[in-house]
């Protein structure tokens, strides 16, 4: 058994009197790049998850792929009052899937991140594009919010080709 880090902090060492030479425990002993298990929220079995984030791609595309085809096949039809802000819902949403879809690939996806990512994305997209409406610079605003949405799908879609950073 290695002895206590002199130079750690007392926050840092276990809170164990009977075992002071005990490894730390608790939030301070976890490295800083690994996070702590949520509480309420299982902790994913399969070791080190390839397998289990394998499916649950290969389970994202099937559902996708089911939905275009159903929607395609629906063809349904928008209201009047949304043709303005649909187009701009649409490329911030595409926006907020290509980012979930890049952190998935670097390991780095939280579920939590990705809803508020593609809510937040979306609602603040349609805001801007009925902001220029009421200001009566909607097609110029409009072509705005899709520049900068485009240029960040195509960002994030560049990051995918690349290999990831060894470190």
């Amino acid at each position: 058994m290695l002895p206590p880090d002199p130079a750690a902090r007392p926050s840092d060492r276990a809170a164990n009197p009977a075992n002071p030479a005990a490894p730390p425990t608790g939030p301070a002993a976890r490295p800083a790049n690994l996070a702590a298990p949520s509480a309420g929220r299982p902790a994913r079995a399969g070791g080190d998850g390839r397998r289990g984030s394998a499916r649950t791609l290969l389970g994202l595309a099937l559902g996708l792929a089911v939905g275009l085809v159903a929607g395609v096949l629906a063809g349904p039809d928008a209201p009047g009052w949304l043709a303005p802000y649909l187009p701009v819902a649409v490329v911030a949403a595409i926006d907020a899937l290509v980012g979930g879809l890049r952190a998935a690939l670097e390991r780095v996806f939280d579920d939590r991140v990705f809803v508020g990512s593609f809510l937040v994305n979306t609602a603040a997209a349609v805001l801007l594009a009925a902001l220029g409406e009421r200001l009566g610079v909607g097609g110029p605003l409009t072509t705005a919010v899709l520049i900068v949405f485009g240029i960040r799908i195509f960002t994030n879609v560049t990051s995918l080709r690349r290999p990831p950073p060894r470190g």
